[in-house]
């Protein structure tokens, strides 16, 4: 089942009222320093291990990964979004979690999930076609990442910084733009952010703000320059990368 079949599995229907009053209540604040970090590569192979072959909830991963869970969750559901072409009928529900998630570290409270999103279910085989397809991201993230500057993740400030940014990032992925590179900077902002909260590594969040700040230029432009902007990105990207420009650009110059 391609990526693009789990927008099927992803029903979060209309959120009950009860709902906004009842979740600053759960659980209680989030701690003064993080969790410990670990490594990435155990982390991926303990959910691979118990989910590789069938249908998983995120209620699921979140069991199974415990402190480290909801940073884990914000990698593993922002990183097939991290490529230029937009995927704006998939990233819209779970750009809604990313934004939930992000709205409790921002609150300086535990990250927590409402029932309806827990039961959230990733199609059967879907983890490692993620991690297959972003194998050398995964190999690269694993030789980089370690724990460094490590004020800049735990410091409890920070920390909430770093949900603000993956809150907008999240809510940057709530919009259905068909728009070359709309879904590559929110994403990949939160996927080096969440990679700095699973190892404290001070240097990714300085990355990951620097991505943020950069998709939040590229929004602006979007949103002065309209439809003007829009068209004159697209023609950019058709003329760039398109098979057939490029073919008939070399046999011009021939």
């Amino acid at each position: 089942m391609p990526i693009h079949a789990a927008a099927a599995s992803v029903e979060l229907g209309t959120i009950p009222p009860s709902f906004i009053v009842g979740w600053m209540s759960r659980p209680s604040r989030q701690p003064l320093h993080p969790p410990p970090p670990g490594r990435l590569s155990a982390d991926i192979a303990k959910v691979l291990e118990a989910f590789s072959h069938r249908e998983v909830t995120l209620g699921e991963i979140i069991a199974l990964m415990q402190q480290r869970a909801y940073s884990f969750l914000l990698l593993i559901i922002a990183l097939p979004f991290g490529t230029p072409i937009p995927l704006p009928g998939l990233s819209t529900p779970f750009g809604l979690i990313i934004a939930f998630i992000g709205l409790r570290i921002s609150c300086g409270l535990h990250p927590w999930l409402p029932d309806r999103m827990m039961r959230v279910t990733l199609p059967a085989k879907w983890l490692p076609r993620i991690f297959r397809a972003a194998g050398r991201i995964v190999r690269w993230l694993e030789r980089v990442l370690r724990p460094r500057m490590t004020f800049l993740v735990r410091t409890p400030i920070f920390w909430q910084l770093h949900g603000v940014m993956i809150l907008i990032s999240g809510l940057l992925l709530l919009l259905p733009l068909p728009v070359p590179m709309t879904n590559f900077f929110p994403a990949w902002a939160v996927v080096l952010l969440a990679c700095a909260m699973l190892e404290s590594d001070g240097r990714f969040t300085i990355a990951g703000t620097i991505v943020f700040l950069i998709g939040c230029g590229y929004f602006a432009l979007l949103g002065f320059g309209g439809t003007a902007a829009v068209k004159q990105i697209d023609d950019w990207w058709r003329a760039g990368f398109s098979p057939l420009t490029s073919e008939a650009a070399r046999v011009g110059g021939a």
